[in-house]
């Protein structure tokens, strides 16, 4: 009896209030990734395909543990079409990510990017058949127009920076679809196996796409090494694991505001370690995503 029950225990689902604190979590984790790029001394596609191959041994371990305490001793990989396609997807959202950094203003590709919950919001209904609450709606909006203020009022208009931009409206696109993709696969897998296989599959397409950008692939120092593994440990393994189990629980439009605290905490992370000022502006975009984000939660 005992037995059984700490098995049902494993699989009860977590509150809205820890759901919530994980994605907050697993957003600053995401946020701290700027900085460990600009110290990997690795072109941007290598950056990437570390940044998912390093952190496979901790999903190993992850999904290892979460099998033990599920009461099954054997690991086992499942490529369902939902795994396939959230690794597929954040293959996409990394790559044309990085392609914007090279083709456009950081300003503007952040601010394509943050348009990712609107994609989440529009195809929620249509593919993964969740309906989107008013709530989620207007704090979207309050969303949006705190980060105009926080990183679109860096943003410029430039003919020649158009591939860029176009660049980081897709980012934002497959970021959005990772998003469902990940929700619908948490309906039947645990989070640590499912990171561990979309993770996987992300690793052999970026090894692929970094082979072919001719850059070299390993880092020349100590530096490099450390900030490729706290990229893989910090911000895949914790950020992304983070908000895998998040989205065990909230809704694939809430859980996309995630897209908005990493960029207020990226914005923070600049703050501290490379001196980039935050004026009144910066710091008024901030608090209007932050009221957003808690216009949008759960009302449980």
């Amino acid at each position: 009896m005992q037995a059984r029950t700490a098995n049902a225990a494993t699989h009860r689902p977590l509150t809205a209030s820890l759901a919530f604190a994980a994605l907050v979590a697993g957003a600053v984790a995401m946020g701290a990734s700027p900085v460990f790029v600009r110290h990997a001394d690795v072109g941007p596609f290598a950056s990437a395909f570390w940044r998912v191959t390093l952190a496979l041994p901790v999903l190993l371990v992850w999904a290892a543990v979460e099998r033990l305490f599920a009461g099954r001793r054997s690991l086992k990989i499942s490529l369902t079409p939902a795994v396939l396609l959230s690794g597929l997807f954040f293959a996409g959202d990394l790559s044309f990510w990085h392609l914007a950094i090279l083709h456009t203003t950081v300003a503007n590709a952040t601010f394509m990017a943050c348009l990712a919950p609107v994609w989440v919001l529009i195809l929620s209904g249509i593919f993964i058949g969740e309906t989107v609450s008013r709530r989620c709606v207007a704090g979207l909006v309050v969303c949006l127009t705190g980060a105009g203020m926080l990183v679109g009022s860096s943003y410029s208009v430039d003919p020649s920076r158009l591939i860029g931009d176009f660049y980081g409206l897709a980012t934002s696109l497959f970021f959005g679809l990772y998003f469902l993709a990940i929700r619908v696969a948490r309906r039947s897998l645990k989070s640590g196996e499912l990171m561990l296989a979309s993770t996987f599959v992300t690793a052999i397409v970026l090894f692929a796409v970094a082979a072919m950008s001719g850059n070299a692939l390993l880092p020349a120092s100590r530096e490099g090494l450390f900030a490729l593994a706290s990229l893989g440990f910090v911000s895949q393994a914790g950020g992304q694991g983070l908000l895998t189990v998040a989205l065990g629980t909230l809704s694939a439009v809430f859980s996309s505001l995630v897209i908005f605290i990493e960029a207020v905490a990226a914005a923070v992370f600049g703050w501290l370690f490379f001196s980039e000022a935050m004026g009144p502006l910066q710091l008024a975009g901030a608090a209007l995503i932050l009221g957003g984000i808690w216009l949008a939660r759960p009302r449980q």
